[in-house]
């Protein structure tokens, strides 16, 4: 006979406290599951193990919401910077934010900078690395960091613009800490990493790091599994919307609608919602989409996303035969 173990099973056991009809219309059931704070201690990846751990294995499993208890939101500070403070680096309102990218791999250190002072020299506000760009021999990262903080301050100080290079600096654990101190004692305005690939509690314990203060932009690369199975892992909203607050990022990067990746308008949609909404405390930050945006989408995104969002639009502008003048008519595009 096992005898009861009154904390284990009032205390440390999930409580399910509802199960409801899906809401959705699919098939199955919508569970609402309480943890117990003890469950988790004062670790990230147990709170996440706790969410979706081995359940993650099991298939027409999937989280579609996450509500952050007190003792999460005291472990999880959320962002640093998020919508409000991107817009005060950048030096406007409550208006979008623009950001490009500098592309494609290969390219030499000076190439990729001149495109980053063609971008803001067009009025983008923040210009970043492509995903693919880290350490390469074709540019490397030390030499491309300087070159392209270099010349985007070129480019601010002939328009009076305030626009930020963004490095990619997702790379090795023992790498990414030094990247992200480099980058911001080189003048970079914010850095990228792709969460899925250097890991959920790297950019929690960056975002918390006392030597670094800058903004922290997520790339959704290799993060596709979490989200693109219709019964399986996570809904968008809970994934690129409140884990990345919870997780400490700035702005999330993703695929939009009417892309080249197949997320529908809904689907971004509620990305969007639950980036701006109330948690508990974690700030608000904004939606990035993007992903074989074009020029004439930009009043199709106006009318989805309203003034709350960053507009991600690289491959497009680079195929114009005036970077800069295809950057200003996006701006004016976006402000119309």
């Amino acid at each position: 006979m096992v005898r009861r173990n009154d904390y284990v099973e009032d205390e440390i056991l999930g409580r399910l406290e509802a199960l409801d009809k899906d809401p959705y219309g699919r098939p199955g059931y919508l569970a609402k599951i309480s943890y117990s704070d003890d469950d988790m201690g004062e670790d990230f990846l147990q709170f996440l193990n706790i969410v979706f751990g081995n359940s993650s294995i099991k298939p027409g499993l999937k989280v579609e919401d996450i509500s952050p208890s007190p003792g999460v939101l005291a472990l999880c500070k959320g962002p640093r910077h998020g919508i409000a403070g991107l817009r005060a680096r950048a030096g406007i309102g409550d208006t979008p934010l623009l950001m490009s990218a500098i592309k494609p791999v290969g390219l030499s250190t000076a190439q990729l900078a001149r495109l980053a002072h063609d971008f803001a020299l067009g009025g983008m506000h923040f210009v970043k690395d492509d995903h693919g760009l880290v350490d390469q021999k074709t540019s490397p990262f030390e030499e491309r960091l300087r070159a392209c903080v270099e010349a985007v301050g070129e480019s601010n100080a002939k328009s009076g613009g305030q626009t930020s290079f963004v490095p990619n600096i997702t790379g090795p654990t023992t790498s990414l800490v030094e990247r992200a101190r480099r980058a911001q004692e080189a003048g970079a305005g914010a850095v990228m990493i792709a969460p899925a690939l250097a890991g959920y509690d790297a950019i929690r314990a960056l975002a918390e790091d006392s030597d670094f203060s800058l903004p922290i932009i997520s790339h959704p690369a290799f993060s596709g599994a979490n989200v693109v199975s219709p019964d399986c892992g996570f809904s968008h909203r809970s994934f690129f919307g409140t884990l990345h607050r919870l997780m400490g990022v700035d702005a999330a990067i993703y695929p939009n609608f009417g892309g080249r990746f197949g997320f529908t308008r809904e689907e971004c949609l509620s990305i969007a919602r639950a980036c701006a909404a109330d948690i508990g405390g974690p700030k608000a930050i904004v939606a990035a989409p993007g992903g074989g945006m074009t020029l004439s989408r930009v009043p199709e995104m106006r009318e989805a996303y309203g003034d709350d969002v960053m507009y991600l639009i690289g491959g497009a502008l680079l195929q114009e035969p005036n970077l800069v003048d295809a950057c200003r008519r996006l701006v004016a595009a976006v402000h119309a």
